[in-house]
Parts: C-alpha cells; structure tokens; sequence
C-alpha cells in the first residue's frame, strides 16, 4: 500500500486534488480542499479504498489523521465517504474528542452521521483513540521525554509533540538531542504536509 505522496497540488475539485508526483498525477479525495493550492508542495497522508466497482484513494494531512479515518470506516455502516466528510468539518482532535467524551450530539452534526451511527462510534471506539497519557508518559524513556520538554518549550501543541513521539519511540538507544532533532524533522514534515 501506498503510505503517503509528496508532490505539487497540480488541481483542486469540490472534494478532491491532483497531486503531481514526478510527473504523475494521483485523484485524491481529500477532506481540506481549501486549505491548499495550486503549486504548492504537500506531503499527503494516503489510505486506497478497493470497492467492487470503486477504487478511491483517499488523503489526509497528518498520520493521526489517517489511523483516525482507519478507525472511524472500522465502525459497522461507516463507510470511507462518510468518514472523509466527518474530517472535513472537524479536525481530528475534535472527533476523538467527541468519541472520548460520548458526545452523541457533536457527532450527529457530522454529514451522514445520525442517532444509530453517533452512537456506534461511540460504543465500538472510545478508549481506543488514544493512549492514556499516563501510559504514554510510562512508555517515554528519559531521553524521549525530555526531547518531548524541549518541544513544548518550543512552542509545539501537545498532538504535534504526541505525534513525534511515536516516531521517537521507534527508534530506541538515542540521546536526548538526537531525539530532538528526530522530532523537529518530524514536525518540520507534518507542516510541509499541512
């Protein structure tokens, strides 16, 4: 599978771009249309949806993103339209959540999601979205944590951070700075990307 592409926005649709890459040009549905533009370089996050009479790819800013949108079309009835249009109209911090806190009305304002599906998420995902942030603190090593410090002196938001982390975490032995430098190549990606 395809796990991302990084190319110039060659057009923009109603729900879609054309992403060219190396003289390729990908369809991507993608749910923030509005935020890029002709000529710019991004880093799209992909997943390639195989119907009986339907192949899509679908994109996402951001890997939290797409483990989000993997998550939501798990869901029995949620199919990957209907997921695409739930991160058009919230960011994904706001759907978890959502899901985290059984807001059944938040998710209800989601196109194609009613009373049934709402609930649904709800049942089939809370607690799994994310990892508890002790847990997550239990897993860091020092070094880890203390590059993830250096980040929010930074600046950085805490989903930014998060997000370097697990590819921090995956690379273990390293020092403290090395992990920093880790993260900032990280996050300097997530922005070309967004």
């Amino acid at each position: 599978m395809i796990a991302f592409i990084q190319g110039k926005i060659a057009a923009v649709t109603l729900d879609s771009i054309i992403l060219d890459h190396q003289g390729m040009g990908w369809l991507i549905r993608y749910p923030h249309v509005g935020r890029v533009h002709i000529g710019e370089e991004h880093k799209i996050y992909t997943y390639m949806h195989i119907a009986e009479n339907d192949i899509s790819m679908f994109g996402f800013e951001s890997q939290l993103e797409k483990d989000l949108f993997l998550r939501l079309i798990s869901v029995k009835g949620l199919g990957p339209k209907t997921a695409a249009a739930m991160l058009s109209k919230a960011d994904a911090e706001q759907i978890i959540s959502a899901v985290e806190g059984g807001n059944v009305a938040f998710l209800k304002s989601m196109p194609g999601v009613g009373n049934k599906s709402a609930s649904q998420i709800i049942l089939d995902l809370k607690g799994k979205l994310v990892q508890s942030e002790e847990a997550a603190e239990a897993s860091m090593s020092s070094e880890v944590r203390d590059a993830c410090d250096a980040l929010a002196g930074l600046g950085y938001k805490q989903s930014e951070i998060r997000q370097a982390a697990k590819v921090m975490n995956e690379q273990p032995g390293r020092t403290s700075s090395e992990y920093l430098k880790i993260g900032l190549k990280v996050l300097a990606q997530n922005k070309i990307g967004g």
